[in-house]
């Protein structure tokens, strides 16, 4: 009855679901080992957001890459700021909203003569001009605590976009303190920080960066299960389609072997 699954029809069938089925398989191992990286990321900036404030030169230091695992960590750095050599990075979306402005990047000459900080005091509208540096409103002056959350430099590989050419004066693609450091002649601790307080406030000041989303983990473990569905059916489907496929062939080999019995023998005379 099943002589028809030697055919180069269901060999191509069953190869085609050996090949299907572990791919499928993989797939889904894939999706899970995702959905396992977001829940640790998450728990790991969750600890890093509430984890009590440390001083920013205990986690960094000049030309020093900042760990992955102590990125989002609470740090603060006690110093003045220097205004003069404020900057401000381009392309950079309003907090919450869809408006393209610029980030503020202020450096803070620490107290302890560490070195300099680069820290970002939060999200400036760009009016429609992206050729002037753009409206910003002045740092507090004095000696200043600044609280905020540890950040690694960026790149443009990193933010996946395409390195430009000369920008205007001030204005950076992204915030890297080995160029600020090189800027600007003194020693700047790696990566920098993303303001979250002050003390003096920073009165009229840009618009604060929100914390990270640590809360969604996405649809990775759906994704998962749905390959490990998608592997099951197929075997599954292949048996069904096979039984389906023997009984037409019995229904219609026993239509044939009726319609043979019932014709009539030729009448001889």
């Amino acid at each position: 009855m099943y002589r028809f699954l030697l055919s180069r029809r269901w060999a191509f069938i069953a190869l085609l679901v050996l090949l299907l089925v572990p791919t499928m398989v993989k797939l889904g191992f894939w999706q899970y080992h995702r959905h396992e990286a977001r829940v640790a990321r998450n728990e790991l900036i969750a600890q890093s957001l509430t984890a009590p404030a440390v001083p920013f030169e205990t986690l960094s230091r000049p030309g020093a890459a900042v760990p992955k695992d102590l990125t989002w960590r609470t740090v603060n750095a006690t110093g003045v700021y220097d205004p003069a050599a404020e900057f401000v990075i381009r392309n950079r979306t309003e907090p919450g909203g869809s408006s393209i402005g610029y980030f503020v990047i202020t450096p803070l000459r620490l107290a302890d003569g560490a070195g300099t900080v680069l820290v970002n005091r939060g999200w400036v509208d760009s009016a429609g001009d992206a050729t002037s540096y753009p409206t910003v409103p002045a740092p507090p002056t004095g000696q200043v605590s600044a609280t905020g959350r540890l950040r690694g430099d960026e790149s443009a590989e990193s933010l996946g976009t395409k390195k430009r050419g000369k920008l205007p004066d001030r204005q950076y693609q992204v915030i890297d303190s080995h160029e600020q450091a090189e800027r600007l002649g003194t020693p700047v601790l790696g990566g920098f920080l993303e303001l979250t307080a002050s003390t003096p406030a920073q009165g009229s000041a840009p618009t604060l960066l929100a914390e990270p989303d640590h809360s969604s983990i996405g649809a990775h473990m759906a994704y998962a299960v749905q390959w490990w569905l998608f592997a099951g059916m197929l075997p599954v489907g292949m048996v069904v389609l096979a039984r389906r496929e023997a009984r037409d062939r019995a229904a219609e080999a026993a239509k044939a072997a009726a319609g043979v019995a019932g014709t009539p023998e030729p009448v001889t005379t």
